[in-house]
């Protein structure tokens, strides 16, 4: 029995290794700060890569941000100048949902908003090719729930990668109820090919790393909103005590307030438990549109030469 059972692992896992080996090329659905990543590193793996957005504008400043990403990895010589040029000539700009037709697998990256996300699958998947899988970078939200917005919730997965993408060594992988056995281990191999460790996680609200984090920086936030610290003394107690590499509420900035408030609401409503309620200083400064480093202002002010604290 037990030989029937290892025989058909294997078997499985050859079938998913031919799959990942016909994933051949990637596209990629947004191309912010993480979209932008996830064409870099597909790139640099081999594989050809096609990103779109709302703008033509959009997609070339996405394409600048990794052209220049891909030049300090060279000057820090952690890739030649030659893996440079060629990972660029993989990288084309697809202005329309039909241009990703011949994609192999489709990476949402788009805002951490649920309407945003389920509006992007239901037009894009009509342009697909029906074995093509699609995946959502959500870093928080029911991959379940996103599937059934989809024509495919069995070959529908969430891959979320971390930020910043090209630095960062983990991918979380979440099925959904429906997501199936190939569709799966397809994705663990591509994720192999991209030189990431994967962290298989649950379908539940923000998964693994956004479960413990995002409480952790809620809690520094109120530890602001209350007064037992300033921004500095609160960071600094964080790198300096716990040995963190960035305080939390640098981190926050970050990762942008705007997706930490998203995160925070999507815990609280899911699980319904109190100690997930954001905190209402960070409502305040969304609310403000101090969203962190990509508005300039966030918890610190990063309009001048260095970040000054804004409390």
């Amino acid at each position: 029995m037990n030989d029937v059972k290892d025989r058909a692992t294997a078997l499985a896992g050859e079938r998913a290794q031919t799959m990942a080996s016909n994933i051949r090329k990637v596209g990629v659905v947004g191309a912010g700060q993480m979209g932008s990543g996830i064409a870099h590193v597909c790139a640099l793996a081999g594989l050809n890569v096609a990103i779109n957005d709302l703008s033509g504008d959009r997609i070339k400043a996405g394409i600048a941000t990794i052209n220049g990403n891909m030049a300090r990895q060279v000057s820090r010589k952690r890739i030649t100048e030659d893996e440079r040029q060629a990972a660029l000539k993989r990288i084309a700009a697809a202005e329309s949902f039909d241009a990703l037709g011949d994609c192999d697998l489709v990476i949402e990256a788009a805002t951490e908003k649920e309407d945003v996300k389920r509006g992007i699958f239901t037009n894009l998947c009509p342009s697909l090719k029906p074995d093509a899988i699609v995946a959502s970078n959500t870093s928080s939200i029911s991959i379940t729930r996103l599937a059934s917005s989809t024509d495919r919730p069995e070959r529908f997965i969430g891959i979320h990668f971390m930020n910043p993408v090209p630095l960062m060594e983990l991918v979380e992988v979440i099925r959904g109820i429906a997501t199936d056995d190939r569709t799966f281990e397809t994705t663990k191999q591509f994720i192999s090919k991209l030189g990431k460790t994967i962290a298989v996680a649950e379908d539940f609200p923000a998964f693994i790393v956004n479960r413990v984090l995002m409480p952790m920086i809620n809690e520094a936030i109120y530890t602001l909103y209350e007064g037992v610290g300033n921004v500095e003394a609160i960071d600094t107690a964080m790198r300096l005590g716990a040995h963190h590499p960035m305080g939390p509420l640098e981190l926050a900035d970050f990762i942008g307030l705007d997706t930490c408030l998203s995160v925070m609401q999507v815990l609280h409503d899911g699980l319904a438990d109190s100690k997930y309620r954001p905190c209402p200083l960070l409502v305040k400064y969304v609310e403000a549109g101090w969203l962190g480093r990509k508005t300039q202002r966030g918890f610190y002010d990063y309009r001048g030469e260095k970040p000054v604290p804004t409390r």
